[in-house]
């Protein structure tokens, strides 16, 4: 059969047409049940934790606003711990000034001997040492992470602190006119000596997270680096580093948690006066966890609210400290090398 000239041919199929969009409900049937149960579970346990943060936190506020409203010194200046008002006619008088300084001192000391040392050891680690050798170090030091406090405390008083007077006085020898490296003999149990044990008990969490971090280092940056010349020590500053700067961050501020609320161990060492000293190697000072563990059980209900109060305090320094290391990490990030 002859087609009529005039008839035109079908307009072509579009192939290419997008699809009908897929609805939401669609999408959630299509889920598998598994995931959806761990999605709620994720979800319950995220919300689980703020509810428990939220609820620390209004319990230390409300416990600190019973405190504060008797309290006849300034909270935050005073020098004397006194909520039993022995020394003022019965009207509590305390603060933390002595307490925020020997806190944070001492936390300070111990960063900044453990945080090189920590480095060190997990670069020797993970780059230096040969495979025989570097288990066997990472175990040990895997160890100390599970060391009870109570057993630094003994040690740290009973062969540390007696067997540091040598230091101390060629520190003096040397550093003394500087005021805060000053020896003036007696028992050295001062904030020097919590710091050097507090710097041992960290050491294991900052090179656990500063090994990990060095052992995810792209092996493609090394050896490109390799092949371009560069040393050992240059691979390493060039690319190991700036990649596991982040994770130093981090584990240096995971480290400097645990020095901040360290307490038996702390207690055990310092030798607790409510004065501060202008050199860390005179005997004395304090800490949040050292006062509220020595003086707990003593108190009464109204110095258990001081001692409160001054946990809401400490509570608030260990926020700020996070707070400023997630800061820190973000604003350096593009420079980690975690994003190649």
């Amino acid at each position: 059969m002859d087609i009529p000239s005039n008839t035109t041919a079908p307009p072509p199929v579009d192939d290419a047409r997008p699809a009908a969009p897929v609805s939401k409900a669609a999408a959630r049937g299509a889920t598998r049940p598994g995931d959806r149960i761990f999605l709620g579970l994720s979800r319950g346990s995220g919300i689980t934790l703020l509810v428990i943060m939220a609820a620390i936190a209004a319990f230390l506020t409300y416990r600190t606003a019973l405190a504060l409203a008797d309290n006849t010194g300034n909270f935050l200046t005073t020098f004397e711990w006194d909520p039993a008002g022995a020394s003022t006619g019965g009207k509590p008088y305390f603060g933390i000034a002595v307490l925020v300084f020997g806190t944070v001192v001492s936390s300070l000391i111990a960063l900044v001997i453990a945080v090189p040392v920590a480095i060190g050891i997990a670069l020797f680690i993970s780059h230096y040492a040969p495979r025989s050798l570097a288990g066997p170090i990472a175990f040990v030091i895997d160890l100390l992470a599970a060391v009870p406090s109570i057993v630094y405390g003994l040690w740290g008083a009973l062969v540390v602190a007696p067997n540091l007077t040598g230091l101390y006085s060629w520190l003096d020898d040397y550093l003394g006119w500087t005021g805060v490296l000053e020896y003036q003999g007696g028992a050295p149990r001062s904030l020097m000596t919590v710091g050097i044990l507090l710097a041992i008990m960290i050491l294991p969490i900052i090179t656990n997270v500063s090994r990990e971090v060095f052992l995810q280092v792209p092996k493609a940056h090394e050896e490109a680096a390799l092949a371009l010349g560069a040393t050992r020590w240059e691979v390493i500053r060039m690319s190991v580093l700036p990649f596991g700067r982040s994770g130093i961050i981090s584990a240096s501020m995971l480290g400097l948690g645990r020095a901040l609320g360290e307490t038996i161990a702390v207690a055990t060492v310092l030798s607790p006066t409510f004065v501060i000293q202008a050199s860390v190697l005179d005997y004395g000072g304090g800490t949040f966890a050292q006062n509220i563990a020595s003086k707990f059980n003593e108190a009464s209900s109204y110095g258990q609210d001081a001692l409160i109060a001054s946990g809401l305090i400490l509570f608030l320094i260990t926020l700020l400290v996070n707070g400023a290391a997630r800061l820190i990490i973000a604003r350096r990030k593009e420079y980690s090398g975690a994003n190649a």
